[in-house]
């Protein structure tokens, strides 16, 4: 076999996915990328470093669209899922901590209210949470509660024609800098959500420090101590855990794309590095293990791309289901999370630093990997969708 060299390909375009996609929809992912390569990257190390997240971001995002993109109405941009979906590629390209910002806004929060909230509820918050000028946050997970929202502590019961809720909530994106928090509690009519302003008495928010992932996010623990709400702040038209299980399939949704664009980051990341770094007097990319790498990862990038799009399709038509997604969250973050720590060894030493992302993108990943339902989770309602035998218990 002759040897020879040609210019190289990136990664993300290796199958020409952009083919399938609409002008409009490139449109939309092109314009997120220019914002995230312009306002993001140059900071990110040091957002990540410092375990912070610029609160002045939610504005800009609602400038461009981003928040909320997918839902109707209420001053909400309105697009596809699709478009929604290349979104989220191109912000978690930039760091999964972002991303997630957008999902919990979007997906968790906006979505809740708009799907299950009184007319009332959407006018007072969606307008000004799709512009950025208010942050949402969604109260489900709790601290001995997170795979079995079943068994959840927090409690909202009645009082005249008011609610007490009390309890509390653990692991929360965007907690301690929200305006308004999405909460699900226990009431003697079932699980049912709450829309609660944080500026309520007995509300209160704290972050949680020392962390190893995710660190260009806002993650909290909120505490309700004899929060009194009037009956208007509850969700009219969720009923049990369809309402917040609904949700969380809005945002996985965003999940199974956006993981998709972390992995594109590590892998051009390390082709970059691996065209220039020179070993025994050639670039590293050279050497047949360095390309079997890149050619691995990619080819599990690509088929990760074809299903973020067949489902990003699916849930455009109305067709997609909780299996399906499952499936999606399962491969792709479990891939992602492979390439970001294969992509590290080729970057030797150098990719343990934030100058270089993968490892970044690795650590993130990890709470990716478990958070709105764990490997094991998706695993088994594949199963059980494959067996018709429910093993979770």
């Amino acid at each position: 076999m002759t040897s020879g060299t040609a210019a190289p390909i990136l990664a993300g375009d290796l199958l020409d996915i952009d083919s399938l996609l609409t002008e409009e929809e490139r449109a939309i992912r092109d314009t997120t990328r220019r914002f995230a390569d312009d306002n993001i990257r140059p900071h990110i190390g040091r957002w990540f470093d410092e375990g912070t997240f610029p609160r002045e971001l939610a504005v800009e995002f609602g400038n461009l669209g981003l928040l909320g993109m997918h839902l109707a109405g209420y001053e909400c941009p309105g697009t596809n899922a699709m478009s929604y979906g290349l979104a989220c590629m191109e912000l978690e390209a930039a760091d999964s901590g972002i991303r997630s910002f957008v999902s919990v806004q979007g997906s968790l929060a906006m979505y809740s209210i708009h799907r299950y909230g009184s007319q009332e509820q959407k006018l007072e918050w969606l307008p000004r949470m799709a512009a950025g000028r208010a942050i949402g946050c969604f109260g489900l997970t709790e601290p001995d509660f997170g795979s079995n929202p079943a068994g959840m502590r927090t409690t909202a019961r009645r009082d005249g024609t008011d609610w007490i809720l009390n309890g509390s909530k653990m692991w929360i994106t965007n907690g301690g800098i929200a305006d308004v928090a999405v909460v699900w509690a226990r009431t003697d009519e079932g699980i049912r959500g709450f829309v609660v302003p944080t500026g309520t008495p007995g509300f209160s928010a704290v972050d949680v420090k020392r962390k190893l992932s995710m660190r260009a996010s806002v993650t909290s623990e909120l505490s309700f101590d004899d929060v009194r709400l009037p009956q208007e702040a509850m969700l009219p038209h969720a009923h049990g855990l369809s309402g917040p299980l609904g949700a969380l399939n809005e945002a996985r949704f965003g999940i199974v794309c956006g993981v998709v664009g972390a992995a594109r980051d590590c892998i051009e990341s390390a082709q970059r590095y691996a065209l220039t770094r020179v070993q025994f007097d050639r670039p590293i990319a050279g050497f047949q293990l360095t390309q079997q790498k890149l050619a691995d990862m990619t080819v599990e990038l690509v088929k990760a791309q074809l299903l973020a799009v067949h489902l990003g399709r699916a849930k455009d038509a109305g067709t997609l289901t909780p299996t399906m997604i499952s499936v999606g969250k399962l491969n792709n973050v479990r891939e992602a999370i492979d390439i970001a720590r294969t992509c590290r060894t080729i970057l030797g030493g150098s990719g343990i630093t934030t100058e270089y992302a993968p490892l970044r993108h690795a650590n993130n990943l990890e709470s990716v990997l478990t958070y709105e339902g764990t490997v094991e989770v998706h695993a088994l309602s594949v199963g059980r969708a494959l067996t018709g035998l429910n093993a979770f218990t």
